[in-house]
């Protein structure tokens, strides 16, 4: 019932037209683990034409490593990235929701309410 309510909530339940219509030929999965750090292939990131990123790698200052491109960016909750920064207005954020104190967080942001 709860996520029931929560989708009831939600402006959009489908993926964004823009990636639907997409074909996705080749897709990178960027994760926050460090290890492109020093790797210099940011620009060979940004060729994919899907560019998924983890928890909350972060991209600003690193771009020359992991590149400044974001289509998706998937986390739970907690690691979500702080910054609006990491935030880019053609990418969707995708949280992913487990807990019942997920749910809490996910209303909360929603509604615009303090937890």
């Amino acid at each position: 019932d709860k996520l029931k309510n929560l989708l009831e909530l939600l402006p959009e339940h489908d993926l964004p037209e823009y990636l639907k219509s997409k074909h996705c030929k080749r897709c990178v999965v960027v994760g926050s683990g460090g290890i492109l750090h020093g790797s210099e292939l940011g620009h060979l990131l940004n060729k994919f034409d899907i560019v998924i990123r983890l928890n909350d790698a972060p991209v600003q200052g690193y771009t020359d490593h992991v590149g400044n491109k974001t289509t998706i960016r998937m986390t739970y909750p907690e690691g979500a990235p702080l910054s609006e920064h990491e935030y880019p207005p053609a990418s969707l954020f995708v949280a992913v929701l487990f807990k019942s104190v997920d749910f809490n967080w996910l209303q909360a942001m929603v509604k615009n309410e303090t937890l």
